[in-house]
């Protein structure tokens, strides 16, 4: 997963922002990854397609173009997913990560998201190094 985020350190996000949608809720654990990724495409907040499928098979979705998407007050650089045996998801070469798991990269020091995850109370959320200056804040279930 690290090299994958490695890779996308120097794109560009959108300066200009026409829709924000906090993340804060729905990274709380509590839904399937469908339930998130399906529902963010729903909403046109993030592309419909995967831009890369990780041998882990972890799916990484764009933000729509124009949309600012924030979780615990960070930008999110990417949206992450899959769901085992579920066609909205691809399946990568290795073994999959968990039976679904799903989360949002953001802008940001690990320390600093560790913090204002905690401060929100959310004890179930991974947080977990992603690149210089990206960190995931990750669910897995199963």
């Amino acid at each position: 997963m690290k090299r994958f985020f490695l890779s996308f350190c120097v794109a560009a996000l959108p300066l200009c922002s026409q829709a924000a949608a906090p993340l804060d809720d729905a990274l709380t654990c509590s839904e399937s990854a469908h339930t998130f990724v399906s529902g963010l495409i729903d909403q046109q907040l993030i592309e419909s397609q995967p831009m890369r499928v990780e041998s882990n098979s972890i799916n990484a979705f764009w933000p729509q173009r124009g949309v600012h998407l924030r979780a615990y007050g960070f930008t999110v650089f990417a949206i992450v997913g899959y769901e085992e045996n579920d066609p909205l998801f691809h399946t990568g070469s290795g073994t999959p990560i968990a039976p679904s798991a799903y989360g949002a990269v953001v802008l940001g020091s690990l320390a600093k998201v560790q913090a204002a995850v905690a401060a929100a109370g959310n004890t179930t959320a991974i947080v977990h190094h992603a690149g210089p200056l990206l960190t995931a804040i990750f669910c897995q279930q199963g």
